[in-house]
Order: C-alpha cells, then sequence, then structure tokens
C-alpha cells in the first residue's frame, strides 16, 4: 500500500511538473486570459483539458503505445501541432505589430463561441505528440508489471484533477485584473514573446524527429 502511494506521488509530481511548465498551452491560456478575459479563457483551457485526458485514456488504454511504434502516426500529428503552432506564431506577431487603437476592437476569441474555443484549445493539445509521449512516460512510471486496473485508473483521476487545477488556474490567475494591467502596458513585448515562443515551437516540431 505504501509502495503504491509513493508510486503515486512521484507520478503526480511528474504530471505536475510537465503540464505546469511553460508550453504552448499554458502560453495560450495566459494570453487568452489577459487578452480576452477569463471565460475565453477557461473555454481555451477546457479543451485541453479534455485533450490532456484524452491521450491519458490512450495510453492507459495501450493505444497510444501502439501508435508511438507507428512513425508515420507521430508524423502526421507533428506537422499538424507544428503548423498549427506557426499559425499561432503568426497571430501573435500581428498582434504584436498592431497599435493599441486595433487591439481594442473585437478578436477572434471574444467573437468566438466557447465551443469553437474549446475547439481550439482541444485541438492544440490533440496534435501534440510530446502529450501522447509524456502520458506513455507516465503511465510507464505509473504502472508495473502487476499493476491492477483500479492503479490506472486512480493514475487518470488523480491526473484530471490537477489537469483541471493546473489549466483552468492559468485561466483563472492570468485573467486577474492586476495581470490585464499588466497585459496592457506590456502588450507588444508578450505578443511579440509569444510569436517567438511558437514560433520556435512550431518549426522545432517540423524540424526534428520523434
Amino acid at each position: 500500500m505504501l509502495a503504491d502511494v509513493h508510486q503515486f506521488i512521484i507520478v503526480f509530481t511528474a504530471y505536475v511538473i510537465a503540464a505546469g511548465s511553460p508550453g504552448p498551452s499554458n502560453m495560450r491560456i495566459m494570453a487568452v486570459a489577459m487578452n480576452d478575459g477569463r471565460r475565453a479563457a477557461l473555454a481555451i483551457a477546457s479543451g485541453v483539458v479534455s485533450g490532456s485526458i484524452f491521450w491519458g485514456l490512450m495510453a492507459a488504454t495501450g493505444v497510444s503505445a501502439i501508435l508511438s511504434r507507428y512513425a508515420q502516426a507521430l508524423v502526421v500529428l507533428q506537422v499538424l501541432g507544428g503548423l498549427y503552432l506557426l499559425y499561432l506564431a503568426f497571430k501573435a506577431g500581428k498582434a504584436a505589430l498592431s497599435s493599441d487603437q486595433d487591439q481594442l476592437r473585437p478578436t477572434c476569441e471574444r467573437k468566438a463561441t466557447a465551443a469553437t474555443l474549446y475547439k481550439r484549445g482541444l485541438l492544440m493539445h490533440l496534435t501534440n505528440p510530446k502529450s501522447i509521449l509524456a502520458w506513455i512516460a507516465l503511465m510507464t512510471l505509473g504502472l508495473g508489471s502487476g499493476s491492477s486496473p483500479h492503479t490506472a485508473l486512480v493514475i487518470l483521476a488523480g491526473c484530471a484533477v490537477l489537469s483541471v487545477t493546473i489549466f483552468c488556474g492559468y485561466a483563472i490567475v492570468f485573467s486577474t485584473a492586476p495581470m490585464i494591467r499588466l497585459y496592457r502596458r506590456a502588450r507588444r513585448w508578450i505578443e511579440g514573446t509569444l510569436a517567438v515562443f511558437f514560433g520556435f515551437a512550431g518549426l522545432k516540431l517540423l524540424l526534428i524527429r520523434i
């Protein structure tokens, strides 16, 4: 029992580090929260959470482990994910170069429905091959040869709670008044940094081998 608890702690700690560290999904949630408000950010975050839970289920059932053996499947996800990140880089770069007056007009996120924003967050996470590999690593770390389905269920449930806490937490924290004021003062620098970050991440996905 103590061994199981110790193993769960290791897995959950690894997940917090992986999900909470800066990445395309977190950066996008932060930017939307500061620029377009809490509701838009929570919709994006909900899509990211769903994508994370989906890959967790796939890893737990062994499907993503099978996918990882077929380079073609991961290459398709890699290309789609890279192109989507470059698209986000273009949008962030365009926002960085725009005037403050232009930014006061409704953006795509403000005009988009919650369902559309949810799909954007979901697409971002589903097309990130690193998410698949991270979940495979987590399940490998948490499940031994004698592990029961109950163990996998506990890992999935725990990581799902952590996923909601982390991603929705980013949406809530970065949509607060101080963060919004910070964004307005440093908008060009923030959007420019996002453009560089997304551009680098997108090119990295397109150019490296998984």
